[in-house]
């Protein structure tokens, strides 16, 4: 039997694709001090489940999101350098994440192997380069296991359930917090759980949407 999330900790939901998971990790001194489970999930899997478009699929949006991560990283002092592909299949670092239950120093040894070294862990000399990092020599068949399949959708699965929409996402005091520069609010809420409760957030978390059919 494969374990759910539990929903009651604190939870960071990252995919390795995402350059701004890899920024986001790499502030992780800057998290909240609290102990935070950290969930791979497929992003590309979500953006199906809530019919989103990818940026891939809109040229001068790609062209943006990589320019965004580059001056990003930049402006926050990381190393930074784009697999020779992107977006590139995710699916074997996620499972061999999942496989593994990756801690934290491992998780952030995969996301600077891909985006400091710059290598595409889809390709079979990069997964076999990433699993001898890791020295994980049976790598392969791990991602082949069927329990990790099955965990790898448990977490998925219970994402969806949770809301989750998209990579990076801090989930805190049971509210979702998106993307790289969600942090400064993440941090604020850490401090002051109560504003999520205030009038005005639960009025405009409560507003009607005027282009409904």
């Amino acid at each position: 039997m494969n374990p759910s999330i539990d929903a009651a900790s604190p939870l960071w939901l990252y995919d390795f694709v995402s350059p701004f998971s890899y920024l986001l990790l790499e502030q992780h001194d800057k998290w909240p001090s609290m102990p935070f489970s950290l969930v791979p999930i497929s992003v590309t899997a979500l953006y199906r489940h809530w019919g989103q478009r990818p940026a891939n699929e809109v040229p001068q949006k790609r062209m943006f999101v990589h320019r965004h991560a580059l001056f990003r990283a930049e402006q926050l002092g990381i190393p930074f350098k784009m697999p020779p592909a992107h977006p590139f299949d995710s699916t074997k670092a996620l499972l061999l994440a999942t496989a593994i239950e990756a801690d934290l120093p491992t998780v952030c040894a995969m996301f600077r192997f891909i985006w400091r070294d710059g290598r595409d862990p889809s390709t079979p000399d990069g997964f076999a380069d990433l699993c001898q990092l890791l020295n994980l020599p049976h790598g392969e068949r791990l991602i082949e296991h069927p329990d990790t399949k099955a965990r790898m959708q448990r977490n998925f699965d219970d994402a969806l359930a949770l809301g989750v929409f998209g990579v990076p996402t801090f989930r805190l005091h049971r509210q979702l917090f998106w993307g790289e520069d969600a942090l400064p609010m993440v941090l604020y809420c850490a401090r002051s759980p109560g504003w999520l409760e205030s009038p005005e957030i639960k009025r405009i978390s409560a507003l009607p949407n005027g282009m409904a059919s």
